[in-house]
């Protein structure tokens, strides 16, 4: 047995060749290209979700009104009604904190929820929405808590 031709059979590999690494980036690219257009746009999905759980029926906004109706017998007139005892002594006496702080309390899309506590889209209840992505009120992408037509 040559000594030579044992030395050669034992050598290790050293790294990848230039083949082994180009299949393996073109994997990685075909991947991304499945992968990314599937994320794309599920930020904003999960903002919209976000107003949704918000203003619904269950959310953390609509429970503290309903709260405050339960509790006062009426609608709050604005949202700092929430967080803010009222003045009239009547009021303060059934009044608790619904609310920590109104004033950070914003959309995703940094905006105020607008809220009318005589509601003209749901009868004998409130309106409370969020003007959505544009920022614009009574535009297609407003999120609300009525069913709209």
């Amino acid at each position: 047995m040559n000594v030579r031709t044992t030395k050669r059979n034992i050598r290790k590999r050293r790294g990848f060749t230039l083949l082994e690494i180009l299949l393996v980036v073109g994997l990685l690219a075909l991947l991304a290209s499945f992968a990314i257009p599937a994320l794309i746009g599920q930020g904003e999905k999960a903002k919209i979700k976000m107003v949704e759980a918000a203003i619904g029926p269950n959310g953390t906004l609509s429970q503290a009104i309903k709260m405050f109706k339960y509790d006062l017998g009426h609608t709050p007139d604005s949202l700092k009604d929430l967080c803010e005892k009222p003045s009239n002594s009547d009021d303060a006496k059934k009044w608790s904190k619904y609310l920590e702080d109104i004033s950070g309390l914003k959309d995703p899309w940094g905006h105020d929820y607008l809220y009318s506590g005589k509601g003209s889209k749901n009868e004998g209840s409130f309106d409370l929405w969020s003007m959505g992505p544009d920022g614009q009120d009574g535009t297609d992408d407003d999120i609300c808590n009525w069913k709209r037509d």
